[in-house]
């Protein structure tokens, strides 16, 4: 009777001691939240945490700091993510080209959500183009595949070998029917510095940094990536419009360390959610990379995820074996 009693008292202090910790998680943040992300200043994943950082203070009280931690083609900031205490005070917001394409192509060895926690998407980037240079003189994705049909591997697509633009390009080709010749340029600015020297053909880039060079006639948008026409980047086709069954859209991912308290993977999402519904914060997305608002909270992002990792993971052969 006595060791009843004794293992009643446990249970009762230890669900204590669980509803005590789950309250002091719903205090989150109570001090300023580091943001580490994995791309350089300047970029489309750089902005967005920017701006979620920007209104997340507004509405949590604490700021958040971003961090920018280039290398490895995202792993150097996901290990430092993985590493940290999982006390909510550190975050990793990065896209599925480090959190999935990197385990296509065989740069990891584990799922995203193994060693971190997943809270939400809280954007997504509808406003990649597929973009052509001037001097490949393609006015249209079907002066393209023609093209590349009667003259294999002589149409050069500029990327980041093993990369998120490296696995559209290999998907198209394969959707369209087609084989490009694939080089390695490197970063985003890089692309566009190939494009404007005639180096290179073709690329896949955010809108933003490039719709001055497709106003002044320097460049070609061919298709825009989106299931359905974003209509903030005006009147360019879907590759689906255009008889190519092929779209690939970017998540943004919010996500902790593994085992991070459930009450604080909640309470991100929860003022994610909150940022979205604020019109100065969807106005800051569409005039900088002409995104609209879309968010997933945890339950939907993380089948979201399953779902492009599932698509992602049928070209795992492919990705490798062009790297």
């Amino acid at each position: 009777m006595k060791k009843a009693i004794g293992f009643t008292l446990i249970a009762a202090a230890l669900a204590a001691t669980s509803v005590a910790f789950a309250a002091d998680a719903t205090k989150w943040p109570t001090r300023p939240v580091q943001v580490i992300v994995p791309a350089g200043a300047g970029g489309d994943t750089d902005f967005n945490a920017r701006q979620m950082a920007r209104y997340f203070e507004k509405i949590a009280g604490k700021p958040m700091v971003v961090t920018n931690v280039n290398g490895g083609g995202g792993t150097i900031a996901m290990s430092q993510v993985q590493d940290a205490a999982p006390d909510g005070n550190t975050i990793l917001f990065a896209h599925t080209g480090m959190m999935i394409v990197n385990e296509v192509s065989g740069l990891i060895n584990y799922k995203f959500d193994a060693k971190l926690d997943i809270s939400c998407i809280p954007a997504v980037d509808k406003g990649i183009v597929f973009i052509a240079s001037k001097k490949s003189g393609f006015k249209n994705l079907q002066d393209l595949v023609t093209k590349a049909k009667t003259q294999p591997n002589t149409v050069i697509y500029g990327t980041e070998l093993g990369g998120y633009s490296h696995l559209q390009g290999l998907i198209f080709a394969k959707q369209a029917g087609v084989q490009l010749k694939v080089v390695d340029v490197g970063s985003a600015s890089d692309k566009i510095t190939s494009l404007l020297g005639g180096r290179i053909d073709l690329a896949s880039i955010s809108f933003g940094p490039v719709k001055d060079y497709a106003s002044t006639g320097d460049m070609t948008m061919l298709a825009q990536y989106s299931k359905e026409r974003n209509p903030l980047l005006g009147d360019i086709k879907t590759f689906n419009e255009q008889g190519v069954k092929f779209d690939m859209e970017k998540p943004y991912i919010i996500a902790f360390p593994k085992g991070t308290d459930p009450a604080i993977i909640k309470k991100m999402a929860d003022i994610a959610q909150q940022i979205t519904k604020d019109p100065t914060y969807a106005k800051a997305l569409q005039d900088g990379f002409k995104q609209p608002i879309s968010f997933y909270h945890t339950k939907e992002a993380i089948a979201e995820l399953n779902k492009v990792r599932d698509d992602f993971m049928q070209y795992k052969d492919l990705l490798q074996q062009k790297k």
